[in-house]
């Protein structure tokens, strides 16, 4: 790998751990006023919209052939209406920072997963930060079983693990399938597009009241945020990271972004932040940490 590559990977890196880490006080905004549905599918078609002026303008923008479409149309329905709309659906009910602190869970899932479908051997480590990672979310919930009670708490704990599972299945699904395309922006455009349809169409279908002239200036703009950062920037920077190293080594920066989100949430959101919930941050990265962990040779 040249210097240049180098640092373009650290650049993106870099970029998917802090700017992600800030979507979910962003999400937590723009829910605030908007039904998530049309949170995530504005959030989506205008970052779809984005990519096609600068597609056009390059001279990029072309079919990609039905082969391709259907593999952009798995990984968008994966880790975008999946994965990305259920944590926003999640998040009227959820804080952000536990919303983010649950999320980081995904290596563990990634590392699952790949073991089920024969990509990484078993090993005793593996499991044993499995163990610990899922003490951490035991431990948030020692004190607060009452919680589980809440039928909107449960839906939005449902949300997370069905997010969890899609963003997993489809970090998974990248790595074993290499897609022949090399134009990043052009495949992301075909899932922020189909993504958004989709989505739109839920929030029509889902959406108990839609009001939009209750939509706040604050939660606009917290979407328009979502769409330049959180998916444009944000999804081409995982996506180049994906091609240079594994699924596991950017997945860890998951650390990055909860320790993130759990901090803007209180800064901003005056979200708690308790002794439990630090425990269990330290649990949970320490369980990620044990089962990805891999010394260099």
């Amino acid at each position: 790998m040249s210097d240049k590559v180098k640092i373009k990977l650290i650049v993106a890196l870099l970029i998917v751990a802090i700017v992600w880490g800030t979507t979910y006080l962003g999400i937590r905004i723009a829910v605030h006023t908007i039904p998530p549905w049309f949170v995530a599918g504005i959030r989506q078609c205008v970052a779809a919209l984005i990519l096609l002026v600068i597609l056009w303008r390059k001279g990029e923008f072309m079919w990609i052939g039905w082969k391709n479409l259907r593999r952009q149309m798995l990984l968008s329905s994966l880790m975008i209406v999946l994965a990305n709309g259920m944590t926003t659906v999640a998040e009227q009910s959820i804080p952000s920072g536990l919303t983010s602190l649950l999320n980081s869970l995904s290596p563990i899932a990634v590392f699952l997963g790949s073991v089920a479908i024969g990509l990484q051997k078993p090993s005793l480590k593996g499991f044993l930060g499995v163990i610990v990672g899922f003490l951490g979310v035991a431990f948030i919930f020692r004190d607060g079983l009452n919680d589980l009670l809440d039928p909107n708490y449960q839906t939005g704990m449902i949300y997370i693990a069905i997010a969890i599972s899609g963003w997993a299945g489809g970090t998974i699904y990248t790595k074993k399938h290499i897609l022949q395309s090399s134009n990043i922006f052009l495949d992301l455009f075909y899932q922020f597009a189909f993504s958004a349809l989709v989505q739109i169409v839920l929030a029509f279908c889902l959406s108990p009241v839609i009001a939009p002239a209750s939509w706040s200036i604050k939660s606009l703009a917290a979407v328009g945020y979502l769409a330049v950062f959180g998916s444009v920037i944000g999804y081409f920077s995982y996506t180049y990271a994906l091609k240079k190293v594994t699924a596991t080594e950017v997945s860890l920066l998951s650390y990055f972004n909860t320790i993130i989100a759990i901090f803007l949430g209180w800064l901003i959101l005056d979200e708690v932040i308790t002794i439990d919930l630090l425990i269990a941050t330290v649990l949970i990265i320490a369980g990620v940490f044990i089962t990805n962990y891999k010394k260099k040779a």
